[in-house]
Formats: C-alpha cells, sequence, structure tokens
C-alpha cells in the first residue's frame, strides 16, 4: 500500500523532496543488497535516523536521512562498528552541526520485491532463514555435487529443515564450501569450523537470549542487532587472526 504523500508546500517539496520508506529502501539497496525496511526502523528506534511523519503517521526521508543511514550502514558493514560508537559519532556530528555529506540522487528500476534487474545474484540477505530451497537447487545455485552435500550434512556443517528445505545460510556455506573445493580443500577439512561455530554459539547466546526472551518486540529487535553485531565482530577477529597467521608463509 502506497504511503501518502507528506503535507509540504509545493516550493519546499521541489527544493527538499521527500522519500517513502519503501524509496529509501531502493535507493539504499543499490549499495547495500541485505538492508531491508525492518532494518530501516529498527535504526529509527534506536534513535540513529528521525524520519519525518505525515498527519497520518508516516515516515518521510529527507537526503539528509538517507545519508545519515548510508554512513550507519557503511560503518556496520566495513568497519564493524558496534551502534552504540555510531551513535556517539553521530551525536557528535549533531553538536557540532557537521554530519554525513549527503547522497546523490540514484535513480534505479527495482523490481515488486525491491530487487535490482540485472544485478548479479548476492547471497541471500540477513533474514536469510526465511529463504527456503530444495536439494536440487542448492546444488545447481552452489555449485556442488550431491555427494558433497551429503558429505556436509554428515559432518552438520548443512542442515535442511524438515521435510527437507535449505535455507540462505546453507546455500552461503555450501557457496564457501565449493570455493574451497578449487583450492583443495574437502569437506572432511572442516570440521573445525563446524566446532568452533558450535562454541561461538554457546557464548554468544548468553548475551542474546534475555533480550530475545523478553515480549517486547524492540527488546527482540534488540536482540537480533545484537546477534548481527557479534556475528560481524567475530568474522572481523576471525579474518584478522589468520592473516598473523599466514604472514610469515606468504612473506608479508
Amino acid at each position: 500500500m502506497n504511503e501518502p504523500a507528506a503535507s509540504t508546500p509545493p516550493g519546499a517539496a521541489r527544493a527538499h523532496p521527500l522519500m517513502s520508506i519503501g524509496e529509501v529502501l531502493a535507493q539504499l539497496r543499490v549499495e547495500f543488497p541485505d538492508v531491508t525496511i525492518s532494518k530501516l526502523r529498527f535504526l529509527e528506534a534506536e534513535g540513529l535516523v528521525e524520519p519525518q511523519r505525515t498527519a497520518a503517521g508516516y515516515r518521510k526521508y529527507s537526503w539528509d536521512d538517507v545519508a545519515r543511514l548510508r554512513f550507519v550502514l557503511t560503518a556496520q558493514r566495513d568497519q564493524y562498528l558496534p551502534l552504540r560508537v555510531i551513535r556517539e559519532q553521530l551525536a557528535g556530528w549533531d553538536a557540532s552541526g557537521e554530519g554525513p555529506d549527503p547522497p546523490r540522487p540514484t535513480l534505479v528500476a527495482v523490481g515488486p520485491g525491491g530487487e535490482v534487474p540485472g544485478r548479479p545474484e548476492a547471497d541471500p540477505p540477513a533474514e536469510s532463514a526465511q529463504v527456503r530451497m530444495g536439494r536440487v537447487d542448492l546444488v545447481t545455485r552452489s555449485g556442488i555435487d550431491e555427494s558433497t552435500l551429503g558429505e556436509l550434512e554428515r559432518l552438520g556443517i548443512v542442515v535442511s529443515d524438515p521435510p527437507g528445505w535449505y535455507d540462505g545460510d546453507a546455500l552461503i556455506i555450501a557457496r564457501a564450501v565449493a570455493g574451497l573445493a578449487a583450492y583443495g580443500i574437502q569437506p572432511r577439512h572442516l570440521r573445525g569450523y563446524r566446532t568452533a561455530a558450535d562454541r561461538e554459539v554457546g557464548l554468544f547466546a548468553q548475551l542474546v537470549a534475555p533480550l530475545a526472551r523478553q515480549s517486547d518486540p524492540a527488546a527482540r529487535a534488540r536482540a537480533a542487532e545484537t546477534a548481527r553485531e557479534l556475528v560481524a565482530l567475530s568474522q572481523q577477529l576471525h579474518a584478522a587472526l589468520v592473516r598473523v597467521g599466514l604472514r610469515s608463509t606468504v612473506g608479508r
């Protein structure tokens, strides 16, 4: 359902066009394919952006709001910064009257689901648990064969949901395994990844579970965002440790 237009004078509308949340999503998905409306609402609830509201209560975003959102998403993706640090940086800019550079409008055709036609297929979005595909589809899209998939399931690296559906994370894992196989790394070499991941799950669950158990939707949203940040920080730590370990081998 389309949101009604914001009630602004014609001249002001031409000078400072405002966008609906769907239009903002289309802009951001050019650079951040996994962003969702739920994510934008969560960032608003966390006080990182404050869109205007129409008389009917619909959100209307300015280009400054889009610049702010782009900064937040970039800081999370590229620097793995937690929201607390990002919020402090934005507060400093607000106090000084400065802020992220406003973005240039980007015109892009999008499909009904917000997808960008012609863009190469990317990994499933953050809500990868909602993705569903069959066994044949998983094998076709990932590039692994049936025997490799069977071995991954035997090792507990890929898990299906009854009655045999695979989610987006299964596809990400299978694609990574296919890439590693090109270097001669076989599924049996990946047992340590599963063990290490299970240890991290146990550790992070202790931090996230108290929020996730609350009935308050905002608390559950914070739980999901906390989990996302913990995963991102874990990836950053793991990559750095591997780089350090290989430095003497590659001579850098």
